[in-house]
């Protein structure tokens, strides 16, 4: 994980994860271009609903929702662990510490993923496809994917 983070693949993520900003306003501009509206149930995102579910705050949750579906909806790096990645990382700054990639909350995040995702960590690989839009990965949701692993990151 260290080297991830030391080749910059921490901010290739959140790159990636603005380009679910740019998903979700295409999804926003054709329910509104529609005479009828249609709004998405929830939850909409992996990492959102797990951003509530550890309590984040709504600005929080809404910043984590980009991760979903493997990082904007990429396939890649699981969503859910990202954002409790991010948000531990949050966690351990407020509390006056130093981000620290081999803490053993960042490795019990990890540990727990493994254990409910049979040792993957990219979401295509887990889910076994990729997402096609926000309807899709929200209606995954809705049939209860991935709710182990949720479950299983939001434990402390």
């Amino acid at each position: 994980m260290l080297g991830y983070i030391l080749r910059g693949g921490v901010f290739r993520c959140f790159s990636m994860s603005a380009g679910y900003a740019r998903i979700a306003r295409r999804e926003i501009d054709a329910v509104y271009a529609d005479e009828a509206l249609v709004a998405l149930d929830p939850p909409v995102s992996c990492a959102a609903l797990l951003a509530q579910q550890l309590g984040a705050s709504e600005l929080h949750t809404t910043m984590a929702a980009g991760f979903a579906g493997g990082i904007g909806l990429s396939g890649g790096a699981c969503g859910a662990l990202g954002a409790a990645i991010w948000l531990i990382g949050l966690a351990e700054l407020a509390g006056g510490g130093k981000l620290d990639w081999h803490s053993p909350a960042f490795m019990e995040a990890v540990d727990r993923l493994l254990q409910h995702s049979a040792g993957e960590f990219e979401c295509a690989a887990i889910v076994g496809r990729k997402f096609e839009n926000v309807h899709d990965h929200a209606a995954y949701l809705r049939d209860g994917g991935c709710a182990r692993i949720i479950e299983a990151l939001a434990a402390r």
